[in-house]
C-alpha cells in the first residue's frame, strides 16, 4: 500500500528518536497533535482513532482503510506493520488485537439491516459476518457448508463485497439476488452458478462493500467474528465451530 512504501525505510528513524527520547504534547492533546500532523502530511489519509500503544513512546493511529501507522507522540517519526510482542505463551500480535477491537465497534455502528441471513437451527451459539462475492470459487465453497453451518447452531450473515466493485456484473448480480423477493433462495441459485433474474431496487451493497473495505477486507471469503478477529479465506464447517469452541 500507499502508506507502506513511504514509511517502511522510516523504522530506523523511528528507534532513533525512541531511544534519545521523542517530544510529547501534554496529555490530551497527543492525539489531535498526531491526527492533524499526519492528515496534512498524507493526502487522503482520514483517521478513525488514535490511541496510545502498548510500546511505550508510540501511538497507534487507525485509518478508514484499515492500515495502522505507529507515530512518535509529536506525529514526526512513523512507521507501519503489524507491532508483536513476546509473552509466556510466544509472540502475541498487538496489532491485530486492536485491529479486532476497532473492526467490531464498526460492525457494530453499521447495524444488521440488508443482510442476507441464513439463521441457525435451534438455539444459536454463534453469527458470523461473512463478505462474500457470489463470483468466487472458494466463497461458494463456503456456501456449500452453510446448512451444517446452521446445524452447529451457527447463523451466517451475508454482507457484499464483489470483488471487481460497483458497476461490474458481478456487482450488478449480488444487487439483482438482494432485490429478489427470495433472497436466500436467489443467494442459494447464483451459488451454484445458476442465472438470477435481473433484478433493481434500493439497496445496501455499495455501503455493504465499502464496510468491507474499512474493516480490512482485502479477498473473499472473509469472515468476521463477533469479537472483531477475521478469518480470511475458506475454513470447513467443522474447522470453524471448533475455532469458535463449540466442538
Amino acid at each position: 500500500m500507499l502508506i507502506k512504501n513511504l514509511f517502511k525505510p522510516m523504522l530506523p528513524l523511528v528507534l532513533a528518536a525512541l531511544a534519545a527520547g521523542a517530544h510529547t504534547a501534554h496529555a490530551g492533546e497527543v492525539e489531535d497533535t498526531i491526527a492533524d500532523k499526519l492528515t496534512a502530511a498524507i493526502p487522503g489519509l482520514k483517521i478513525s482513532d488514535v490511541r496510545k500503544s502498548e510500546a511505550e513512546g508510540l501511538y497507534e493511529v487507525y485509518s478508514n482503510n484499515g492500515d495502522t501507522i505507529f507515530t512518535t507522540a509529536d506525529g514526526q517519526y512513523l512507521l507501519t506493520g503489524d507491532l508483536l510482542k513476546v509473552t509466556a505463551n510466544g509472540i502475541a500480535n498487538i496489532s491485530e488485537q486492536g485491529r479486532a477491537s476497532q473492526r467490531a465497534q464498526t460492525m457494530d455502528e453499521f447495524g444488521d439491516e440488508g443482510l442476507i441471513s441464513f439463521p441457525a437451527k435451534g438455539t444459536e451459539k454463534a453469527s458470523i459476518a461473512v463478505f462474500t462475492d457470489i463470483d468466487c470459487p472458494y466463497c461458494r465453497k463456503l456456501h456449500d457448508e452453510v446448512p451444517r453451518l446452521n446445524e452447529l447452531g451457527i447463523t451466517v450473515n451475508y454482507y457484499g463485497f464483489p470483488r471487481s466493485g460497483p458497476n461490474t456484473p458481478s456487482f450488478r448480480k449480488y444487487i439483482s439476488v438482494w432485490c429478489s423477493d427470495d433472497p436466500q433462495a436467489a443467494m442459494n441459485a447464483a451459488k451454484q452458478g445458476r442465472s438470477v433474474d435481473d433484478q433493481s431496487c434500493e439497496n445496501p451493497v455499495r455501503e455493504q462493500f465499502e464496510l468491507g473495505s474499512r474493516v480490512g477486507v482485502t479477498g473473499t471469503p472473509a469472515i468476521v467474528l463477533e469479537d472483531g478477529n477475521m478469518v480470511r479465506g475458506y475454513v470447513p464447517s467443522e474447522k470453524l465451530a471448533e475455532g469458535l469452541g463449540l466442538l
